[in-house]
Order: C-alpha cells, then structure tokens, then sequence
C-alpha cells in the first residue's frame, strides 16, 4: 500500500504553552493529549482533523536559537495544511494579520496560499485547492508561477463557499 497522507508533524519550540495558545488562538488547534511523564509537550488536533493529533510540540526551552534551516542549514521549510473554503481563508488571514503573523499571500494557480509564522519564526502555509471541475487553461499557466494572491477576486471568481480540493486531494 502507498503513503496516503501526512498524518501529523512534530515542532521544536522554545515555549510549548506560548504555541500551543498561538496555535489555538490564531489556527484554531485543540490541544488533544498530554503524555504523563513528558514535561513541555502538547500534542494538537486541527479543527476538522479526524487525526489523533495534527501537530506535536516538544519544548527546548528560552536558550533555544532560531532555525537556521534554508540559510545554512538544511531542514524543513514550512508546513502546509489545506482549508475548505475562501472564506475561510479570508479569516485566517485576518487572525494572522491581527495576531502578527502572516508573512505573505501567494496565487499558484491552482492553489491559493497564505503563509505564516508561529511565535518561533516557523513558517506554515494555509492553502486551498481550485476545485478538479473548476480548473481551467488559466489556472494551470499560472502554476508555472507565483503570483501575488487577490484574495477579494478569487473569492469572485470561484466563490466564497465553494469546497476546495474536491476530485483532488478529496474524492468528488
């Protein structure tokens, strides 16, 4: 059987209680378990997630540096996790905007992405996916760049409730 998906990632953090309310307050993450004898870890569910848990955090502690990852170090660049609709998407960017974190919006044609970062400097992407059926010529060009995203003409064009990822990364 092949890998089917991502099933959960695992952050170093500097303060676990500081991520876990960001990633509560602002993505909308639950907090799930706590494994007893495990000092500074929290295991989190995203909202919508049928996962045991969506996002691991292990505490390191104050003294901790930043990620030199893609400056002079290898390691991993962002995560992306995938929201259903624009609208959601509209108010994602609003709670990063207003919660300092939202670092960029980007048009890949085919996806549309936000991107972000926890109180760490970690970087994560919010994307939604055109829908199978609502893919045409001018969203597949413009996956050959990236462009800046018009959240307000996407919303137009595809609609603000409109499911994405539909014959994608979810069966039509």
């Amino acid at each position: 059987m092949p890998i089917t998906r991502l099933n959960h990632a695992v952050l170093y953090v500097a303060d676990v209680e500081r991520s876990v309310e960001f990633y509560g307050d602002v993505l909308g993450f639950t907090p799930v378990m706590a494994l007893s004898g495990l000092r500074g870890a929290a295991f989190l569910q995203a909202p919508g997630s049928t996962n045991d848990h969506d996002l691991g955090l292990f505490e390191i502690g104050s003294q901790a540096g930043p990620s030199a990852a893609g400056r002079s170090t290898v390691g991993l660049y962002h995560l992306a996790w995938e929201i259903d609709t624009l609208a959601e998407m509209e108010r994602l960017q609003a709670r990063l905007a207003e919660h300092g974190a939202l670092v960029g919006a980007s048009d890949h044609g085919t996806t549309k992405s936000l991107y972000g970062k926890d109180p760490d400097g970690l970087e994560f992407e919010i994307a939604w996916i055109v829908p199978a059926d609502r893919l045409d010529d001018a969203a597949a060009q413009a996956r050959t760049r990236i462009g800046p995203l018009d959240l307000g003409r996407e919303i137009e064009r595809y609609g603000a409730q409109t499911r994405g990822g539909v014959g994608i990364s979810v069966p039509a």
